[in-house]
């Protein structure tokens, strides 16, 4: 479950960044051992993100975050290696979804003013991030309140155990 604020440093990432790059095919095999997963995810983009992140970090992209195929796995295995949250311009639809679905915040906002390891504190309620290493501070849309519930429960699994539908 996610806290309302959230602190971490930025692991800083272009545009495009594929599923593929996320988790790459040649881990395919390793889609029914996540915790073994997660050890390789974003190898492609950057080999020593997942021996470096710590948990609460951030990955900050730029547009079109998480293109590709459907892989659910993605944002699990990102959220397993500790980072709380992605902010990029823009996400492929599928890969938000699945991101929300999994409990994951995708924040969309402006990235070009954030740095590779600066620190954010991240007020997921209030739209805000405040990045702490530049003193600047940034807006995200706010969070539709059935998606915020989905992110609280720890997912949508979550969610519908707990409250059984939507209160729409």
């Amino acid at each position: 479950m996610p806290h309302t604020i959230l602190k971490g440093k930025v692991f800083k990432f272009g545009d495009n960044i594929s599923t593929d790059l996320i988790i790459p095919g040649r881990y395919a095999h390793l889609r029914s051992n996540l915790p073994e997963l997660a050890k390789h995810v974003m190898e492609d983009a950057n080999p020593e993100f997942a021996s470096k992140v710590q948990p609460g970090d951030f990955i900050a992209g730029g547009s079109n975050f998480g293109l590709g195929s459907s892989r659910e796995h993605a944002p699990l295995v990102i959220q397993m290696s500790g980072v709380s949250a992605i902010l990029a311009k823009s996400f492929a639809r599928i890969f938000f979804r699945n991101a929300i679905n999994q409990g994951l915040p995708v924040l969309i906002c402006d990235t070009d003013s954030i740095n590779e390891k600066d620190t954010l504190e991240v007020n997921l309620t209030e739209g805000i991030i405040k990045n702490l290493t530049r003193n600047e501070n940034y807006h995200f849309g706010k969070i539709p309140e059935v998606m915020l519930n989905i992110l609280n429960e720890g997912g949508l699994i979550p969610y519908i155990n707990k409250h059984g539908d939507f209160k729409l």
